[in-house]
């Protein structure tokens, strides 16, 4: 199946992620302020943050930020973020990995776009290894989330906009106030998760799809070529999902639809 040849106006994609894990780097540090230079042009914010991690506690929201608190910072972990906030992009950089999340990107390396998201991988990915040397990388992601909607809350409107996993037969759209299906397949050597989500309370006319590829012992060369991989299979999959009314409402030619 061949990648998506359109920039679309309307498109359904609202978060795009890429990270690659690696071993705990000691001298990541040291190595900071000269990233930062070679990506500044595109990441010209930079922060500091400490990561406490997620804490799971049962109870009150204000007890949980209070139990966050009160871990101590030498305990967090140093996260060395950079960002663009007019453009949509934020890098993040910890010990053991680094991460790409733009809510801006609506393609991947279509030629037909100028802000491909791609290019930013790119902008990243090579002075970081070129600065690390790392010969592995534990895990390549590539992650998309997309916000599809459809015209009303009825099964024949929502079954006229995508080919669901959802059990629909059994439990109707108009019926449900949340439904979920998750699946973790292999495909050409490399993992999917893939997720599809209703949920009433928060919007009646749409499903969150969540396209999750990853890759697992990659030679640092490869992480490119393998990134690319993973986008062909979160787009087969997604081509898969969606029907035309769906394409209609991205291309700006149906007004039904939100």
């Amino acid at each position: 199946m061949q990648p998506i040849d359109e920039v679309f106006p309307n498109p359904t994609v609202k978060q795009v992620v890429f990270q690659i894990q690696f071993p705990n780097l000691f001298f990541i540090e040291s190595k900071i302020g000269d990233l930062q230079i070679k990506i500044i042009d595109e990441f010209p914010e930079s922060a500091l943050i400490f990561q406490r991690g997620i804490v799971f506690a049962v109870g009150h929201e204000k007890n949980i930020e209070s139990i966050q608190q009160n871990i101590p910072q030498e305990q967090a972990a140093k996260v060395w973020q950079f960002s663009n906030p007019p453009m949509g992009y934020v890098l993040h950089v910890a010990s053991n990995a680094l991460t790409i999340i733009s809510t801006s990107h609506k393609t991947y390396n279509n030629k037909q776009s100028g802000n491909r998201f791609r290019d930013i991988i790119v902008h990243v990915l090579k002075p970081f290894l070129d600065l690390t040397r790392l010969p592995t990388i534990n895990r390549v992601g590539l992650r998309y989330i997309d916000e599809c909607p459809f015209k009303e809350k009825t099964t024949t409107s929502f079954m006229e906009h995508f080919n669901s996993c959802l059990s629909t037969t059994r439990f109707s759209i108009e019926d449900s106030i949340e439904q979920q299906y998750v699946s973790f397949v292999k495909r050409n050597g490399h993992f999917l998760r893939y997720a599809e989500i209703y949920n009433a309370n928060i919007n009646p006319t749409s499903v969150t799809l969540d396209f999750d590829g990853s890759a697992n012992n990659v030679p640092s060369n490869d992480c490119l070529d393998v990134a690319d991989q993973l986008h062909v299979l979160i787009v087969e999959e997604y081509k898969a999902t969606i029907k035309d009314p769906v394409y209609a409402y991205m291309r700006g030619e149906r007004k039904d639809v939100h």
